[in-house]
């Protein structure tokens, strides 16, 4: 497994009430066509809560069987509930996910020993995990040197930072070595330069061809084009984020024929994109 370049985290298409597989099978077909490094199923921007065990099964095997050999493919794991987080583990390396995307724990809000145990026990299984730190979602954001004991755990193969703070992440950086993939569309370029080593991205559900072209050109050194195609992206990107996410990517999706826009609730449908976002966005 390569822990490097774009994981697009999936939005989850729904067609009255269901799951789209039709849709799903597009969209996943799109991404692996773009040269995205890896798929990350039943995250947050797939409407994760929202799920039931079935559906999260289905999108799995779906995505495993498409990607092949292509791309690592993640799988959303964590709750705020160890057992039920534990459970899911397990069931993500039944059906042979490459890895398991581990939000740490909302609304209980633990102590550090109580996150150490909680990541302990979600590595025990074997399944490779990546610590999903997002205060944002969690309402706990956790100092780097905490963040960093956290990352020790053996299992732990990766972190996703979304903290949008390059500060934060340079922090961290220098405290731990482990991998860290960005959780924020808008700063991953610079995270990258100060030693992040991809993204796991929303706006590369609309825009993937054009999220790797950042990625590859600063793979190969071309630093100036890649900061020219990180900027050019960012109206995109203010505009996945002025609502909550999936909910302007869905409605993006949907301009674009590549789904619906039917949410999920206690999520709603919000403002529709502007004609010059739908510019070059294959």
């Amino acid at each position: 497994m390569v822990w490097e370049g774009v994981h697009t985290a999936l939005v989850t298409p729904f067609a009255e009430g269901e799951l789209d597989l039709v849709a799903w099978e597009g969209t996943l077909a799109r991404q692996l066509r773009a040269g995205v490094q890896g798929l990350v199923v039943a995250g947050t921007t797939g409407e994760s809560p929202t799920l039931d065990a079935e559906e999260r099964d289905t999108l799995l095997t779906e995505a495993l069987a498409l990607a092949g050999d292509r791309a690592v493919v993640t799988m959303g794991v964590g709750t705020n509930n160890t057992r039920t987080t534990v459970r899911n583990v397990v069931r993500a390396q039944q059906l042979g996910a490459h890895a398991g995307l581990l939000v740490l724990p909302y609304y209980n809000k633990p102590t550090l020993s109580g996150l150490r145990e909680h990541v302990r026990q979600a590595c025990a299984p074997g399944l490779p995990i990546v610590v999903y730190h997002v205060p944002g979602r969690t309402a706990q954001r956790l100092n780097p040197t905490e963040l960093a004991i956290l990352c020790e755990i053996d299992g732990v193969v990766a972190v996703k930072e979304a903290t949008g703070d390059v500060g934060y992440g340079v922090d961290f950086m220098g405290r731990s070595c482990c991998p860290v993939l960005s959780g924020d569309d808008a700063t991953w370029m610079p995270l990258l330069s100060a030693g992040g080593v991809g993204v796991i991205s929303v706006l590369s559900n609309v825009a993937p061809r054009r999220t790797v072209a950042v990625w590859e050109a600063w793979k190969r050194g071309d630093a100036a084009m890649a900061r020219r195609e990180h900027l050019a992206l960012q109206p995109l990107v203010r505009y996945l984020f002025a609502e909550t996410n999936p909910i302007p990517a869905k409605m993006l999706m949907a301009e674009m024929g590549l789904c619906t826009a039917e949410l999920r609730l206690p999520l709603i449908g919000g403002a529709l994109p502007d004609d010059n976002l739908m510019v070059d966005l294959a």
